[in-house]
């Protein structure tokens, strides 16, 4: 077996109806810092939702507000900027890191007031990812913070801190899989292929990922010094 090979996108999300919510980090084959964030739901409160951007951060806001039963777990600020640092998470955690940066933590010392989500049976992981760049180039923080038992007794951290491969990324997402409670990810995150071009990453997530329970994506490319963002979203349901 080879540890070091590269899988696709489309071959880890097209046979996987629910991964969940899922970040990919990594750097492009021509050295752009590259960030995905996709969310998807099984229940009518969690489809019922977009991304939009405001002010320079992303959020998941409400298709049809009138619809909304429980916003606790499906509203927040999934994409934020601190600084040099750029913040992806799958819940208000973003909020968490981005004010332990300014209290002076790093990354995984913001996360230490955190646990998983209070979801029972699922226990949902909640996963967070950050890019810190630099004049020398940038590097990639993720974390997962996981239920340590069935019965949500004490919380297991993982952190992951990786240097920018050209073409490489990794793929942290909640779920293993579908499931009746759903089985929370296992392992560390998955290398996988960066694409150079934004529209066809974007595109290769997107149509990949199951068309009943997929909801949004929202996808970044960045240059290496932090400059020149672009970005995309693709939201299932359009106002």
């Amino acid at each position: 077996m080879d540890i070091y090979a590269l899988d696709t996108l489309s071959s880890l999300l097209s046979s996987n109806t629910y991964p969940g919510r899922g970040i990919v980090l990594g750097c492009t084959p021509s050295g752009r810092a590259a960030a995905a964030y996709f969310i998807m739901g099984r229940s009518q409160n969690s489809r019922n939702r977009v991304f939009v951007e405001r002010d320079g951060a992303v959020y998941t806001e409400p298709f049809d507000p009138s619809k909304v039963q429980d916003p606790s777990l499906i509203i927040y600020a999934a994409v934020r900027s601190v600084g040099d640092k750029l913040i992806v998470t799958n819940g208000d955690q973003t909020d968490t890191v981005a004010e332990g940066l300014e209290a002076g933590k790093n990354f995984f010392e913001a996360l230490e007031s955190r646990q998983f989500e209070p979801d029972a049976p699922n226990l949902t992981p909640r996963i967070s990812g950050m890019v810190t760049f630099g004049r020398d180039g940038f590097c990639y923080d993720m974390s997962i913070l996981k239920s340590a038992d069935a019965e949500g007794t004490a919380c297991a951290r993982y952190g992951f801190r990786y240097p920018a491969i050209r073409g490489v990324g990794h793929f942290l997402h909640t779920y293993v899989c579908d499931g009746d409670p759903i089985p929370t990810f296992q392992g560390e995150p998955e290398r996988v292929a960066i694409d150079d071009d934004i529209d066809r990453f974007a595109a290769e997530i997107w149509d990949s990922l199951n068309a009943d329970n997929k909801i949004s994506l929202y996808v970044r490319f960045q240059d290496a010094d932090g400059q020149n963002v672009e970005d995309r979203i693709i939201n299932k349901f359009t106002r």
